[in-house]
């Protein structure tokens, strides 16, 4: 039986970060809790990320995860923005390192497809799946049910691959 696990998901940005935290435990995923890190919108870059930094930092700080999961870039039509949200995805991926869990990224396409059952759900559809697997009384903002999402992506492939190995372990024997 696998031990519970605690995964703090991550939907980087520069202006607005989720976060959603879960525990896996052997039968289910459970909300721990999730919110958005937001920084003043027209603040210059370096000071947006520095206070993404710090309160994500304490963001780990308080649930000291196992594991982060952290939604990898895609390739937008702007290069700009997405040359802006690779800036966030490394102040998260700093942050996570320096707390000590394994990292771990996802593509979006496969945390949608994980989560409900389509590489291509919209937000809104995002936010249903994850309010509904965890039993929440309403939907997550849209960033911080994304980040939940990839915590729960991490849940259950996590999952998958540990059954996987205690199989392929027996047919060893």
């Amino acid at each position: 039986m696998s031990q519970p696990l605690i995964v703090v998901g991550i939907d980087p940005g520069t202006i607005t970060m989720g976060y959603g935290v879960v525990e896996r435990r052997p039968s289910r995923v459970i909300h721990i809790d999730n919110g958005l890190i937001k920084a003043k919108p027209r603040a210059p870059l370096h000071e947006r990320l520095q206070i993404i930094y710090e309160q994500l930092t304490t963001v780990l700080g308080r649930f000291k995860p196992d594991v982060v999961a952290v939604e990898s870039v895609f390739v937008m039509k702007n290069p700009k923005a997405a040359l802006h949200l690779g800036h966030g995805r490394g102040v998260a991926l700093l942050a996570a390192a320096q707390c000590g869990a394994d990292i771990v990224s996802y593509e979006p396409t496969v945390i949608k497809k994980t989560v409900a059952g389509r590489g291509r759900a919209d937000k809104y559809q995002m936010q249903m799946m994850v309010r509904t697997l965890l039993g929440l009384p309403e939907a997550p903002a849209e960033d911080a049910a994304d980040a939940l999402a990839a915590g729960i992506c991490h849940c259950y492939h996590e999952t998958e691959n540990s059954i996987r190995d205690r199989l392929s372990a027996r047919a060893r024997l």
